[in-house]
């Protein structure tokens, strides 16, 4: 019962395959190649737009590079109070962004919305030489809360950046999950609501080590090669990263992934649901869940061998009620089994797995 992360899973078989076979193949290096070539034509397909694709190794490194394209000395970057680049990612964001600022806002369910993100946006007025000068939003999607922004939620932030002149970043290290969950395409997730830059994800549902860099408007990704090379995410045998994504995008694989990942939080979510004393703090959308339940089921979940972590209990729990409960945090993946999940739900359901 593994439901710590996604990123403890490993390759589809498809993928692994993939990288198996590039192993034994010759081609040119730093991107040169026609494989790295197809799989460019991939994702314009995917998106059903002419897209800039950057490889890169990690999402930090995509989330910081991307944003410090838009990055300039005193620049601020406005996110979510909980956003992976304000909490998990070391200071790259600002490392890489000429020490861009990370302006973070409170908002329910994970998510930014419209007016806090204006009313952040005017405490930063152009004439203003004191504080810092805005120069981009940034969105994660799924949101760090596990819930996704629909369509109509991202044009309403867009045009809120778009109005003062800011590009919208995301930070889709979880896009594919979003994408299968809404039942919306690719386009529609992303450019067609008004994003700019995507960092698309895959190491989290298939690939080993497999990013990228999305630029909708290729005029906006002009110089971007320089801060890759310089930040040291140029591959030579970049070959390797375009076979996991050629396996990971063709015949819509990566949606099929996402969709089981989904599918398993979904049972789970119904299980945790139906159990007195358990409750899910959000309505999930994708594969992550975030539960809180008591202490007692706490220990005796792990005592059978479940893994996952605790999670911040700030907003989750009542500080009252800390000393009882526990707010946990759930995720499934593309190689989730059934049975797993059967058996969590066995345990806290207080039936012997």
């Amino acid at each position: 019962m593994i439901f710590a992360s996604d990123n403890w899973t490993g390759a589809s078989d498809r993928v692994a395959a993939a990288l198996v076979e590039a192993a034994g193949a010759r081609a040119p290096a730093y991107g040169n190649d026609p494989l790295t070539a197809s799989v460019e034509a991939a994702f314009a397909r995917v998106f059903e737009r002419d897209v800039a694709v950057f490889f890169v190794a990690t999402g930090t490194a995509a989330n910081a590079l991307a944003l410090a394209q838009f990055g300039r000395p005193g620049g601020v970057v406005f996110c979510h109070r909980d956003a992976h680049i304000a909490v998990d990612e070391g200071g790259a964001p600002e490392f890489f962004g000429n020490g861009a600022r990370l302006h973070r806002i409170d908002g329910a369910d994970g998510k930014l919305h419209p007016a806090d993100l204006a009313a952040a946006i005017a405490l930063y007025p152009a004439e203003a030489v004191h504080h810092g000068q805005p120069v981009a939003v940034s969105i994660s999607q799924l949101t760090e809360a596990g819930t996704a922004y629909e369509p109509t939620e991202i044009a309403a932030l867009a045009a809120v950046a778009h109005g003062a002149g800011l590009p919208l970043h995301m930070d889709g290290a979880r896009f594919g999950n979003a994408v299968a969950g809404l039942g919306v395409s690719p386009a529609e997730a992303s450019w067609r609501a008004g994003v700019d830059v995507l960092s698309f994800g895959g190491s989290k549902n298939g690939c080993f080590a497999a990013e990228a860099v999305i630029f909708f408007d290729k005029a906006q990704a002009r110089g971007f090669e320089f801060h890759r090379k310089r930040a040291g995410h140029l591959f030579s045998k970049s070959g390797f990263v375009s076979a996991q994504f050629s396996a990971y995008l063709a015949d819509g694989h990566w949606l099929e992934l996402a969709a089981h990942a989904n599918a398993m939080a979904s049972r789970l979510a119904a299980g945790i649901t139906a159990t007195p004393g358990a409750s899910l703090a959000f309505e999930p959308d994708g594969n992550e869940l975030f539960v809180v339940i008591p202490r007692e089921l706490d220990a005796r979940l792990r005592a059978a061998g479940a893994v996952y972590y605790e999670w911040s209990p700030e907003g989750l729990v009542e500080r009252d009620r800390r000393g009882e409960f526990v707010a946990i945090r759930l995720v499934t993946s593309f190689r989730t089994r059934v049975e797993e999940v059967e058996n969590f739900v066995r345990i806290i359901s207080a039936v012997d797995a």
